[in-house]
């Protein structure tokens, strides 16, 4: 009866297992496909002419004109030249023919200037691509290289009791809110660094990339360790008893033999960093510029989605080009964990085992 019930309960824990993991990946592409869907409305959806603001050109600055019923109204600027409307009408927008006519969408998203209100609305993605990689490249360097010595102190030369205490330290880093995070760098970090180095900015893509590179560390510092804690013990008392030091062993056999759970830490940590909204948002600068300078301010794609999604119009091309973004961002960070589950563990794990693929 006994061997029955646990069969029972075997089967009954199996199946919700089943269904908790067709749940979660039913929804994943749900998601997915929700935001290709909205992001699709850019081959429908236009900004119509008659809707765009008017140039300041085109009309005059008028103050008092709605206050004061039949006074005249006050022109701020009398010296510009624009064209008789009637009080109450919509000023003549300008139409496209006249050398003022609108880029097409491939040439509009492939520009360099990031100007969704403007009077001819620029959608370029160029400069948040390359200040989404500026700042997650900048917070690899910083995280990877602290990440991966912590790992190997906590694994091979951290004394036991100070080994218990530190790990659970560094992954609490991780249950930080990021916008904690992110208000720590806008008020601290951003000074120091100012202070410093004396930058024009006091918001930067060096700023951003401290943040993140907090964010990140946990990850890079936990997969690291626990690839170090699943190697056999043989290999560091053999590598001692050949005569060889203890860093010796450790540069030489441990870490070359951890190489994949390594390079899978740094690919998820770079999906972490490549998808993150709030730090960005807050150290960052916010500031769309295609430049590679790390003390210049970026704008990354995530952001770009925090800051406008809420007060975009819906249905607009403004609209659909956000989605477009969160569907690079998707594909990106999805293929990413790809890599990491099973070119890295699969493929790199056989080979440095010696099975020959």
């Amino acid at each position: 009866m006994r061997v029955r019930r646990s069969r029972w309960g075997e089967k009954i824990v199996e199946r919700i297992i089943r269904i908790v993991a067709l749940s979660t990946i039913t929804l994943i592409t749900l998601i997915f496909l929700f935001i290709a869907r909205e992001a699709l409305g850019i081959l429908s959806s236009s900004d119509s002419p008659h809707l765009l603001p008017v140039p300041h050109e085109a009309a005059p600055e008028i103050y008092g004109g709605e206050g004061n019923a039949g006074a005249a109204p006050e022109v701020y600027n009398p010296e510009a030249e624009f064209p008789e409307v009637p009080m109450g009408a919509r000023s003549p927008a300008p139409q496209p023919g006249n050398g003022e006519a609108h880029p097409g969408l491939l040439q509009n998203l492939l520009s360099t200037v990031w100007q969704p209100v403007a009077s001819q609305p620029k959608y370029g993605l160029l400069p948040l691509i390359a200040g989404t990689l500026k700042i997650t490249v900048l917070a690899l360097l910083i995280a990877a290289p602290l990440g991966i010595l912590a790992a190997i102190y906590a694994a091979f030369f951290a004394p036991r009791r100070f080994r218990e205490l530190i790990k659970p330290v560094v992954e609490l880093l991780a249950g930080f809110p990021s916008v904690v995070i992110g208000f720590f760098c806008l008020m601290v970090v951003a000074s120091i660094v100012q202070e410093t180095i004396g930058t024009t900015y006091r918001l930067n893509a060096l700023v951003g990339g401290f943040g993140l590179a907090l964010a990140i560390l946990p990850i890079i510092f936990t997969i690291t360790e626990d690839s170090f804690a699943n190697l056999p013990r043989y290999l560091w008392e053999a590598g001692l008893a050949v005569g060889a030091r203890p860093w010796q062993v450790v540069l030489y056999i441990m870490v070359p033999a951890a190489t994949p759970g390594i390079f899978a830490a740094l690919l998820l940590g770079f999906g972490r960093a490549f998808g993150e909204t709030m730090i960005v948002l807050m150290a960052s600068g916010n500031a769309p510029l295609l430049s590679w300078s790390p003390l210049e301010p970026v704008r990354t794609m995530s952001a770009t989605i925090g800051a406008e999604m809420g007060e975009v119009v819906w249905g607009s091309l403004h609209y659909s080009i956000l989605f477009l973004i969160g569907v690079l961002l998707f594909v990106v960070t999805f293929l990413l964990n790809i890599v990491a589950e099973f070119w890295v563990r699969q493929r790199l794990l056989r080979r440095f085992r010696g099975i020959i693929s």
